[in-house]
Order: C-alpha cells, then structure tokens, then sequence
C-alpha cells in the first residue's frame, strides 16, 4: 500500500501517541488529558491552537499559500464507561473506563496527518483540525457548532473516518447517502395500582401493562414499516417491583430507536405513542411516552463521497474502495457536521486476522495500529488533492 513514506517513518511515534491514550480513557467532555496532548503537539509543530470548543474540543488551523478554500477534518477523542479486558500492556489503568470504539486511534491518525502537513505544507489553502470531545452520546460535534466552530473558523467541507473491525486492513468503504442511522431514544412510564399479589383483580397491574406493550411494539417493525426501508426497535430495559409478592404500582420500559430516513423517524415516534397508550388504555393503565430525538442520520454528500474515494485510492488503491455498502444501523454525531457542510465519513478496514477484529464496543477491542499510517495519509492525500498548489 503506498503510505506516505514520511508518515511511514514515525508510525513507531504515532503507536506510541496512541498506545498512551488508550491507557489513559477520559468520558465524555472529560478529555481534558487527551485535549492536553492534542493542543500541545499542534503548537509544536507550528499550528495555531485554539482550545475550549464544546468544552474540551481542540481546533487547530494550518494555512499554507493564499488560496481561500478550506477543508475540515475531525477526530473524536472519548472513552466508553465499561472495562477493559484485552490484557494488553497498554491496557486502560481507569477501572471502568476503555477507549473500546477506536477513537484514541482517530484522534492518532489525525495528528499524524497535522505532523506531515505541518512539515511538507504541499497544499494551497487553510486546513481546519477538528478534535471532538463526546462522540459517545455526548453530541459533542452539536456542541462545537454552537459554540461558534463555523463562524470562527470556516471550512468548505468536512471529513472524518471510523475504524471498522468487519472490513480487512487495506480496504476502506465510501458511499454516497445514508451510512448511519439516527438514534433516538425512548422511555414508556405505565402506572396501574399495586397491591398483593394474591388478589391482582383488586390492582391494575402495570407488569402486564407492559409486557403486553412490549409484544405490541415488537410487531411494528414488522407489519407498519415499508421493508424496503430500515428501522430497528429494540427494548433493552424493563424495571418494575421490589418484592416477588406484591404487584407495583409502577413499570417503565427504555429502548432505542433507529432509522434512516426522516419520515420513518416521525412515523416510528408516533405509532410508538400510539401503541403504548393505546394498550394502557385497554387496562385503565395512564401511559406516558417521552420520545427522545437523538443523532441525525449520517448521509454522505455524493461529490464529497467521490472525492473522499479518489483520495483513499491513492493510498489503498482504487480497487480496495467499496463504493456501494448498505447503511448501518449504528449512529455518529459527524452527522451535525454534514448538515452544516458538505462532506463524506470513511470507514476504514481494521481486521488483520486476529488483531483487530473484535467489534467496537465491546470488553476486548483494541485499535489495529497498522491502520494509523493508512489514515494518516488519506487525511494528507485528500488535503493535498482539495487544496492543489498551483
């Protein structure tokens, strides 16, 4: 693969940069450690730094020539709250806190790609560096936006990439249109009248209430949406009662909503509001619903999606680029961005073997650091192909 030889040389530096992240996990918008390392190598290498966006986001900004274009390129910087169980000697030394989704290795490959810039400067216009606190439900990117991110420092369009342990090392997918789902999220109270449990005709009991609801809403998918669309339903919690002999007064059931287009997501809060209130109204249960309008859809800009691909195959090759993959049911905040700006987020291939092919997520992900010089030069390549010198 050609890797930008200069990248090559300090992919040894760029593994030590993200080894140390990942042993050091922060939550959302507590990346102040990691926002600390960011800043200061950015200043190091001669790029303007300016800290405090979203809390604890970093941008930094590097021009070159007198072009008037700019491009922006985002990295997202936070852990997960769950533990590690990789063994590893760089293993996380926070109990209850794993960088489990790749971000330490985001946050790496676009430093590499700042460092190699900084260095070589081969592009005609400004480059704005996005590092992002609380990816991980914080809508850290939402955050950035409002606290003036385009205003203060204005980009033409935007880039960003994920790790994807279900793709081989050296491949990479860029699709044109929707990517990723949004997420939503919803809670279903029900209140009936508790009571013993040995005379349930006397209450009205909310167990049933919602297990009735449960099944209900588990045929929506199913029987109200359009197959050839997408939407995922799934009830995770379901938290009632104290004592196996008393029916409670109260039930509450939690999920998760995903879809992939605008009116899906309108439809499916409304029918879910209709079912659960309606089975309620059937026990003379009070069923309240909240509905919870989380990250947007990701959807690929077409041209910046051609463009991001050309930029990749320059690294990959042409033939290593998966240009037609269906959507996942995932969700990114990157979304915001591409609302704002024209852009394309990449997925690039991690699996090599064994390493790198436990999902994200989970207890023993670990970041492929082969992958950093790979989207370390993508990041360069696509700059030095949006920003031509003349």
């Amino acid at each position: 693969m050609p890797i930008i030889n200069r990248i090559a040389d300090f992919h040894a530096e760029m593994t030590a940069w993200r080894q140390d992240i990942h042993a050091h996990p922060e939550l959302c918008y507590e990346e102040h450690r990691t926002s600390e390392i960011v800043a200061t190598k950015l200043a190091e290498w001669g790029i303007e730094v300016h800290r405090g966006l979203g809390a604890t986001g970093v941008v930094g900004v590097l021009r070159s020539g007198s072009g008037g274009r700019a491009i922006g390129l985002r990295a997202d910087m936070d852990a997960l709250p769950m533990p590690e169980e990789t063994g590893l000697p760089y293993a996380s030394t926070v109990p209850g806190k794993m960088h489990a989704c790749g971000h330490d290795g985001h946050t790496t490959m676009l430093l590499g790609a700042a460092k190699y810039l900084a260095e070589t400067r081969n592009f005609d216009g400004t480059v704005v560096f996005i590092f992002q606190p609380a990816e991980e439900g914080g809508a850290g990117a939402r955050r950035m936006l409002e606290d003036g991110l385009l205003d203060r420092f204005p980009f033409d369009t935007v880039y960003g990439v994920h790790n994807a342990s279900n793709l081989p090392l050296g491949e990479a997918a860029v699709v044109a249109g929707p990517v990723l789902a949004a997420a939503d999220g919803v809670t279903i109270h029900v209140r009936g009248r508790g009571g013993h449990a040995a005379r349930p005709h006397i209450g009205i009991d909310p167990v049933l209430v919602g297990a009735q609801i449960v099944v209900n809403l588990q045929a929506l998918v199913a029987r109200r949406v359009d197959p050839l669309d997408s939407a995922v339903l799934s009830l995770c919690q379901f938290h009632a009662g104290t004592a196996s002999n008393v029916i409670p007064d109260t039930a509450e059931i939690r999920g998760t909503v995903r879809t992939l287009k605008a009116e899906t997501r309108a439809e499916m809060e409304r029918l879910i509001t209709q079912i659960a209130t309606g089975v309620g109204a059937m026990h003379d249960a009070e069923v309240t619903v909240t509905y919870r309008r989380g990250y947007p859809p990701t959807v690929n800009h077409a041209n910046e999606a051609e463009r991001a691909a050309k930029a990749v195959g320059q690294v990959l090759g042409g033939d290593r680029v998966i240009r037609n993959r269906p959507p996942a049911m995932g969700a990114e905040d990157f979304a915001y961005f591409l609302l704002e700006r024209p852009g394309c987020f990449v997925h690039l291939g991690q699996r090599d073997g064994e390493r790198g092919k436990s999902p994200a997520h989970t207890t023993t992900y670990d970041f492929n650091d082969d992958l950093l010089p790979i989207g370390a030069s993508f990041f360069s390549r696509l700059v030095e192909q949006e920003l031509p010198r003349g």
